[in-house]
């Protein structure tokens, strides 16, 4: 058996530390039951293993008899598979003045059009310089048209709100449906 008071941030308390009279052993290298602790400890500690306390909650608390440091090596190795598993929402911002243009207007409809379709969220806005301001209304109509011409590949998240300086409006991805699921159903 092996003394890992080093530990001492660890999230489980493991061998002598466990101070309870009785323990409920689980396990697959165990017979499973409710055992006094100092047996529990004398059975781990002839397999060479610690015992370690999974549920502390529950009455008697749940034990297991397992290698701690495999045990804390497996669990961290799942916490990064969640991560990495984790869908990364990307935000791309598209700014436009109160009197954009219509070529301008079409070339960030088009990088739009894009960034939806590589799945990230748009956030559009309206920067208000100095007097500019005075144009709120040019500003939302422009924030709402782009919206219109966007709803074949996304839906509005946030209508145009005035923060500040900025009228914003958020654009999310639509589902679309992957072209193989198209082809199966034909």
């Amino acid at each position: 058996m092996r003394n890992n008071f080093r530990d001492t941030k660890d999230q489980h308390r493991i061998n002598e530390r466990i101070r309870v009279p009785e323990v409920r052993l689980v396990g697959d290298n165990v017979e499973q039951g409710i055992y006094p602790t100092k047996e529990a400890l004398r059975i781990a500690e002839e397999k060479e293993l610690d015992l370690v306390e999974i549920s502390p909650t529950a009455v008697p608390p749940v034990c297991r008899i397992i290698d701690y440091q495999k045990f804390l090596y497996q669990q961290k190795k799942k916490q990064k598979e969640q991560k990495a598993k984790a869908v990364k929402i990307v935000v791309k911002e598209i700014r436009f003045g109160p009197q954009t243009d219509d070529h301008d207007y079409n070339f960030k409809l088009k990088h739009a059009k894009s960034f939806l379709d590589e799945g990230a969220k748009v956030k559009a806005y309206v920067f208000f310089k100095g007097r500019s301001i005075l144009f709120k209304e040019q500003g939302e109509v422009l924030l709402l048209r782009f919206a219109n011409d966007l709803e074949d590949y996304a839906k509005v998240e946030q209508l145009p709100v005035l923060e500040g300086k900025r009228m914003i409006i958020m654009l999310t991805p639509k589902k679309q449906s992957s072209p193989k699921k198209e082809q199966l159903s034909e």
